[in-house]
C-alpha cells in the first residue's frame, strides 16, 4: 500500500482551488504488483517516478514511467497505474485553465533536476498554500518547467483487436519469439498483407517497431530492477548484447546503461551527447 508523504491526499484533486497540488508517496510491493484502477480526472496530472518504474495505461497504450521520468495525463483521460517493487512516486494534479499551453494528449517527459526539485518541494505545501508569495511563485515555476520538459519515446500502443491483442499479449509472454509477420499471420489465420494493414491501422507503425517498442518497455522493466545487459538481451531473443544494445541506442538515443544514469540524475539532454 502506498505510504504518502503527506496529509493533503485525503483531499479531493479536483475541488483544491489551486494551480497546483502535488502529493508524494512511497509504494513497497512483494510479488504482487501495486495496481490502481481505472479513473480519471478534471484536471490535468503529471506522475513522475523518483525511484522504481511505474506503467500506466491510457487509451488503448501502455506508457512507461522509468525512474527520473513522467507521464503527462491530460484532464479527463481514464488512466490506471501499475508497478511493482520498491517505487517512489509523486503526482502533480494541474488546472487546466492555468496551464493551457501544456500537451493535449498523453506523453513521457523526462525530468530536469529544476523541475525535480521544484515539485518535490511543491509535495510539502499545505493543501490551501497563499495564492500569493513564496508557494506561488515556485508553483509559477514548476509549470514553467514542466512545459519545457523534454518528450521521451516511452509509448508502446495497444491494439483494440481481438486477433491483435492475441499477438500482443504472445509477444509480451514470450518476448524472445522471433516470429516473423508471415509466421505470425499464419498461425491468426489472415493473409500477411491483412495484418501489416491490421497493424498499422491499429497502432500507427509497422509490426517490427511496434516490436521494437514492446522490447524497449520490457528492457526498461527489468533495468529498473537490476537485470544485466546480457540477460535482457537474451531474453528478449537477441544474438548478442551488443545487438540489444544497439537497437537500444537506435530509439533512444543512447545506451542501456548511460540511460538509466542520467534519469537517476536527471540529465536527459547528455543522451545526444552519447559518442557511441
Amino acid at each position: 500500500m502506498p505510504k504518502y508523504k503527506s496529509d493533503h491526499v485525503l483531499d479531493d484533486p479536483d475541488s483544491v482551488p489551486r494551480p497546483v497540488m502535488a502529493i508524494g508517496a512511497d509504494i513497497v510491493t512483494g510479488a504482487e504488483a501495486f495496481k490502481m484502477g481505472a479513473h480519471h480526472h478534471r484536471k490535468s496530472q503529471l506522475i513522475h517516478t523518483a525511484r522504481g518504474m511505474l506503467t500506466c495505461e491510457v487509451s488503448q497504450g501502455l506508457w512507461i514511467v522509468p525512474p527520473g521520468c513522467a507521464l503527462w495525463i491530460p484532464g479527463g483521460a481514464r488512466h490506471s497505474v501499475s508497478g511493482v517493487g520498491n517505487v517512489e512516486v509523486y503526482a502533480l494534479f494541474v488546472d487546466p485553465d492555468s496551464a493551457p499551453d501544456l500537451p493535449k494528449a498523453c506523453c513521457t517527459m523526462s525530468v530536469s533536476p529544476l523541475l525535480r526539485e521544484v515539485l518535490l518541494r511543491c509535495a510539502e505545501f499545505p493543501t490551501l498554500y497563499p495564492v500569493r508569495g513564496r508557494e506561488a511563485r515556485l508553483a509559477s515555476v514548476l509549470l514553467d518547467e514542466l512545459a519545457a520538459a523534454p518528450v521521451e519515446k516511452l509509448h508502446l500502443p495497444m491494439p483494440s483487436d481481438g486477433r491483435l491483442r492475441k499477438i500482443a499479449d504472445a509477444m509480451a509472454a514470450e518476448p524472445s519469439d522471433r516470429a516473423s509477420v508471415h509466421e505470425w499471420a499464419k498461425r491468426i489465420g489472415v493473409s500477411e498483407r491483412t495484418l501489416s494493414r491490421l497493424v498499422v491501422h491499429e497502432m500507427g507503425m509497422s509490426f517490427g517497431r511496434w516490436r521494437q517498442q514492446l522490447h524497449i518497455s520490457l528492457a526498461l522493466q527489468w533495468l529498473s530492477q537490476s537485470a544485466s545487459v546480457q540477460s535482457i538481451a537474451t531474453d528478449l531473443g537477441y544474438e548478442s548484447a551488443s545487438s540489444f544494445v544497439f537497437m537500444f541506442r537506435k530509439v533512444l538515443g543512447t545506451s542501456p546503461a548511460r540511460y538509466m544514469t542520467q534519469r537517476l540524475e536527471g540529465s536527459p539532454t547528455a543522451a545526444s551527447k552519447d559518442p557511441g
